[in-house]
């Protein structure tokens, strides 16, 4: 793991720009099943679309080993699994 902080967030709760930085309000869903702030995201706008594009792709990847795991799965007569953990970029 890593020194740093981490926040889990399932969502979005909102976002502004302010001098050129993404203000993004991070959300978890919370116990009566509403969203509820957990933390904030900064990028800087000029960064924003790469951010974006990292996300895309890794969604992409995601859905890649999802249809892979849907294959293997009905090869073997078992319904799909996702892997339990695997990573993508330079780690």
């Amino acid at each position: 793991m890593t020194d740093k902080p981490s926040q889990f967030a399932d969502g979005i709760l909102d976002a502004s720009v302010n001098f050129g930085v993404a203000r993004i309000t991070l959300a978890q869903v919370g116990p009566e099943g509403k969203p509820v702030p957990s933390g904030h995201l900064f990028v800087p706008v000029v960064q924003l679309p790469a951010f974006a594009n990292g996300l895309l792709t890794l969604v992409k990847q995601i859905d890649s080993k999802m249809k892979e795991a849907q294959i293997q799965a009905s090869a073997a007569a078992e319904p799909p699994a996702m892997p339990q953990s695997f990573t993508f970029g330079q780690r």
